[in-house]
């Protein structure tokens, strides 16, 4: 893996979540599918995938499954 620099992981900060179990696609929550540095491309990510079943979360924020980090 030569000449790939590793990801500084403090940098993103909005995961993107698909919400099957809205739909009776899964029983329990699965972690998120992908983590984004900005809303706007995880926004944009969750819609084209799955427009009515995903949502996206700041890491940093009340929400975060991680703890408030803010």
């Amino acid at each position: 893996m030569s000449g790939f620099l590793a990801p500084d992981l403090a940098e993103y900060r909005y995961a993107l979540y698909c919400l099957s179990d809205l739909f009776g696609l899964a029983t329990t929550s699965h972690p998120p599918i992908a983590l984004y540095r900005d809303e706007a491309s995880a926004v944009a990510h969750g819609q084209l995938m799955w427009p009515s079943a995903y949502t996206v979360i700041d890491l940093h924020g009340e929400d975060s499954p991680c703890g408030n980090r803010s």
